[in-house]
């Protein structure tokens, strides 16, 4: 390990980020536990949108895996113990989490779109067997992707302080961490305009159809909606954040203060990252009915939002 330019331990992300961790890991755990129960024992037969979920929820176990690491990391004053190939990998499960993530709600999305605005399109008519060969596809595409992280020097020696990042100075960047910035923006960027008009068209299907569809659209733009807010909270800070840095980098480089003050407040946006865990079971409950169903049979209180959610249906198909 050698000294890097313009690094230095982000004492207020220590601070600040181990508590917001450490409640994302106690909500995320069990609702991704509880998710892994139901996709497992309780669902009766798979559909693409269940199947395409299902992975959604594995990316969240390689999140929820990390998370300690970092959590530790953080409360160490920033300080990382486990060694050079642990940071590695650590950070490759953080960013195949990400972007499997991305990919998955964006399937999702696609999925819904399909089937409500071109349901004799032959993506909408996709078996079972052919949604888990897109999946096949997926994983080693985003594995490859994000295989630079584990083939590249993350481990920064800085006084007292062994410091793990993905993100660390704006000098000496090697063509793996170049591929993996930008890779961080494209996958939130080209995702994020797909997902809107998926949700504008479904919306705009919505108001042009009539009664007997009301009700099976309705759900469907609930479904891209949550998508798209869960996409939005969770991954746009970091993306803002990110580009501001970048951007004082740039314009100012040899203002080390303010490059290192806008990439510690970069860190602390990843707390929005990291919640994606635990805000995924929403994106189970709305995107996928034998999922709710099932939920409703495994947990009794469930079925009060059930009984809710049919009367809001109800009226909305009515509407």
């Amino acid at each position: 390990m050698e000294n890097n330019s313009c690094v230095a331990p982000q004492y207020m992300v220590a601070k600040v980020l181990p508590p917001v961790m450490i409640v994302e890991f106690l909500l995320g755990l069990p609702g991704n536990v509880m998710a892994l129960w139901i996709f497992c024992f309780r669902l009766q037969g798979w559909r693409t949108t269940t199947i395409y979920l299902l992975n959604l929820m594995l990316a969240d176990f390689l999140l929820l895996a990390g998370l300690p690491f970092r959590i530790d990391n953080h409360m160490r004053g920033e300080n990382w113990i486990f060694g050079e190939a642990m940071c590695r990998i650590n950070l490759f499960m953080l960013a195949v989490n990400r972007s499997a993530s991305i990919s998955f709600m964006t399937i999702v999305a696609l999925d819904r779109y399909f089937k409500v605005v071109h349901p004799h399109h032959t993506v909408s008519l996709m078996s079972a067997r052919q949604a888990v060969t897109v999946v096949a596809v997926v994983w080693p595409v985003v594995f490859l992707l994000r295989s630079p992280l584990l083939f590249n020097k993350l481990l920064w020696k800085e006084g007292n302080n062994t410091l793990c990042r993905s993100f660390s100075s704006k000098e000496n960047l090697t063509v793996g961490l170049k591929i993996h910035y930008v890779l961080y923006m494209a996958e939130f960027f080209v995702p994020f305009f797909v997902l809107v008009f998926c949700a504008v068209r479904i919306i705009y299907t919505l108001r042009r159809a009539g009664k007997g569809r009301r009700m099976n659209i309705h759900r469907a733009v609930r479904a891209v909606l949550i998508i798209v807010v869960v996409f939005t909270v969770c991954f746009l800070p970091g993306v803002a954040t990110g580009l501001a840095t970048l951007l004082v980098g740039k314009l100012h480089p040899e203002d080390c203060k303010s490059y290192l003050l806008a990439g510690e407040i970069f860190v602390l946006t990843l707390g929005f990252t990291y919640l994606n865990s635990a805000l995924d079971p929403l994106i189970y409950c709305i995107s996928s009915s034998m999922f709710r169903e099932a939920l409703k049979k495994s947990v009794p209180a469930v079925s009060v939002f059930s009984i809710r959610e049919r009367r809001n249906d109800s009226i909305a198909s009515n509407g």
